[in-house]
């Protein structure tokens, strides 16, 4: 009993961690999307976007890239944002380290 506590105490814990780095995108972004295949697209101020893979990262999209949303519109990729998206996530991953909070 105690065995499965611990394991299910760990895995929130890691979800939490996964929240805090999306945070600074999140805040950062004009709008934040979800793609229908798990990824993120985040658009920012200007105008331009920026993608986060399903596993949490920056990649790579070539502007122009038509992409599908969670309920079936299509947005074209305008710029690319990436390494932006790859700072703010990183940032992200800075601020959570070392600070699973248990209540």
């Amino acid at each position: 009993m105690l065995k499965k506590m611990l394991i299910v105490v760990a895995l929130s814990g890691m979800s939490l961690l996964a929240v805090a780095e999306e945070r600074d995108a999140r805040n950062e972004a004009k709008q934040v999307i979800d793609l229908k295949d798990g990824s993120i697209l985040y658009v920012f101020e200007s105008g331009k976007m920026a993608l986060e893979s399903k596993f949490g990262r920056a990649v790579v999209t070539q502007p122009g890239t038509v992409l599908t949303t969670a309920d079936d519109k299509n947005i074209t990729m305008d710029g690319d944002e990436v390494e932006r998206l790859r700072l703010l996530l990183e940032q992200g991953r800075s601020h959570g380290k070392g600070k699973i909070l248990i209540k």
